[in-house]
């Protein structure tokens, strides 16, 4: 049974970090392309981050360049995204994705960036 368990939301001010984890199972992590997404109120959800099955790749939107950083911990069968410099748009809810054959997703985990 494959799942997915996002961690590591919460509230931050402007200008501060976070660090997202997600725990897999029921599957390997090193064999496949993992994402973050994001999804907030009133927009379509949108694709943060994503890394490719070694490592080796990672892309971003414009939108987190130079601020979010995804990787992967093959051993923890565990995916990161670190978020750094946060600002208010940055808020919503994060999902971690993989395909294979279908998509799964977490349930998610909520950021607020707010004074």
């Amino acid at each position: 049974q494959v799942q997915l368990v996002e961690s590591g939301g919460g509230l931050v001010q402007p200008g501060g970090s976070l660090k997202l984890s997600c725990a897999a199972s029921g599957f390997t992590i090193s064999n496949y392309p993992m994402r973050w997404y994001r999804q907030s109120p009133g927009k379509e959800r949108e694709r943060v981050a994503l890394i490719s099955n070694s490592g080796g790749i990672t892309t971003y939107p414009d939108s987190v360049k130079g601020r979010f950083t995804i990787s992967r911990d093959n051993a923890k069968n565990t995916v990161y995204l670190q978020m750094n410099s946060l600002k208010p748009e940055d808020s919503g809810v994060y999902y971690c994705h993989v395909f294979f054959g279908k998509d799964y997703w977490g349930k998610g985990t909520l950021v607020t960036v707010s004074s």
